[in-house]
């Protein structure tokens, strides 16, 4: 794959994103269903409506789960890549309505 960023549409807790990206689109496909599972387990044992806490949640659940990752050995190869397009869904999912992703 080149190093050309193409736009991938993500959905995310029901709403679409286009998210700037570099690689294979699937990456950033499977890192969005993965956030949206996982804000949608936190908010139904979180019990909170709030976007912006559902998110945070989602995301500690995500690095807590990382960071037991590279305690216990796992291969720590594309966990970077997969960590920065966490937080870049992470902030897309957070940010102002009528603001773009890049």
């Amino acid at each position: 794959m080149s190093g050309a960023k193409r736009t991938v549409p993500v959905t995310i807790q029901g709403r679409e994103y286009r998210i700037r990206a570099d690689g294979d689109p699937s990456t950033v496909q499977r890192a969005a269903a993965l956030l949206d599972d996982t804000m949608t387990r936190v908010r139904a044992r979180a019990g909170t409506a709030d976007s912006v806490d559902i998110a945070v949640l989602a995301a500690l659940n995500l690095a807590n789960s990382l960071a037991a990752d590279r305690t216990t050995g796992a291969s720590l190869a594309g966990l970077e890549e997969r960590i920065a397009e966490l937080a870049e869904l992470v902030e897309t999912a957070t940010a102002e309505p009528g603001s773009a992703a890049s």
